[in-house]
């Protein structure tokens, strides 16, 4: 009996503490503006993984990311990956940018790659881009028919 009480008292401390963690972290980055749900930063790089709770019978996980390389220069790709080896595994990645107060992100570049017979794929580039924007990685990730979607927060790029 003790030792049941003691472990649900060691699963609350460490909930709180994850809770509170949490909460600073939260509050830390709602100082950056807001868009679409990405947060504009000057931070040099942001990942995003994807949204979907549920992701079917094929679909592992997917992620985007975004690196600011230099003045005028960002890298930017993503990866899909599913549970097993399936048909087809598909990335659409969409390079996104925005100035602060726009209402909404514009398209600036994008790309597709499919891989057949494996459990993964990937696509990276390296893209010259004009300063003065902020830029994110949206990507769009398959395995057969199971489909989701990440993007990054936004990158500011002088």
């Amino acid at each position: 009996m003790k030792r049941k009480i003691m472990s649900v008292c060691c699963a609350l401390v460490l909930t709180l503490g994850l809770v509170c963690g949490s909460m600073q972290e939260a509050k830390a980055a709602s100082t950056d503006p807001i868009l679409d749900g990405s947060y504009l930063t000057h931070d040099e790089e942001s990942i995003g993984y994807d949204t979907k709770i549920t992701r079917g019978e094929d679909l592992l996980t997917g992620y985007s990311k975004c690196v600011r390389l230099g003045p005028g220069e960002i890298y930017a790709g993503g990866t899909t990956i599913a549970v097993q080896v399936v048909d087809s595994v598909q990335l659409a990645v969409t390079i996104e940018r925005a100035q602060e107060g726009d209402d909404a992100w514009s398209i600036y570049d994008g790309w597709q790659k499919e891989s057949f017979n494996t459990d993964r794929v990937s696509s990276n580039r390296t893209l010259q881009v004009e300063g003065g924007y902020y830029y994110r990685v949206r990507c769009t990730h398959a395995a057969n028919s199971d489909v989701s979607s990440s993007f990054t927060d936004g990158v500011y790029v002088e």
